[in-house]
């Protein structure tokens, strides 16, 4: 792979995160009836430091989930016979609340499908809004976010890394060419 660049650095992701706490505030006139569910593994550290924005802001807690797609996923191609499906932590009943869906990367948009389905599988939410951090482009299905940190147009040979320190120990985005040999 070609060396990394790095497209947002921990500054940059908090700015994103802070202003997709605004827009959600703005769009939803609050967060009365709101639900933010991150996607594993890195969608629900973004989706608890979305919570967390919000109640800097507004003083007012919004329950947190996570939901695990694995066994959601249609692109894989062999689902391991002894897989454990980790499903979902939802803090409260979804049905009639609006779902803050928040993933790291948004590319094909089969991962928001896979999640669609599972949080279907629990209940009918009045309403579903995708934030992601990073919107790649190259849909696959009709999907669009409605809360978006940056847009980075890129090619199927790039790929996005979003590094947490919940998780890698440094908060930045990079985007890196794959070489031929790797594809």
């Amino acid at each position: 792979m070609k060396e990394k660049s790095v497209i947002m650095d921990e500054a940059a992701i908090r700015r994103a995160m802070t202003r997709i706490a605004h827009e959600i505030l703005e769009k939803n006139k609050g967060v009365n009836g709101c639900l933010i569910v991150g996607i594993k593994t890195r969608g629900v550290y973004l989706a608890q430091r979305l919570a967390e924005k919000i109640e800097q802001i507004e003083h007012v807690n919004v329950p947190v989930g996570e939901l695990d797609i694995t066994l959601y996923r249609d692109d894989l191609t062999h689902k391991a016979e002894d897989a454990v499906l980790q499903g979902a932590a939802l803090p409260e009943d979804i049905n009639g609340r609006t779902v803050i869906l928040v993933d790291d990367v948004l590319y094909t948009g089969r991962t928001v499908r896979a999640a669609l389905d599972a949080l279907i599988d629990h209940g009918r939410p009045k309403m579903i809004q995708l934030a992601v951090l990073v919107d790649r482009g190259h849909r696959e299905l009709p999907i669009r976010p409605d809360f978006v940190g940056k847009n980075v147009p890129t090619s199927h040979s790039e790929i996005v890394a979003v590094q947490m320190r919940e998780v890698d120990g440094t908060d930045r985005v990079t985007i890196r060419q794959v070489t031929s040999r790797e594809e």
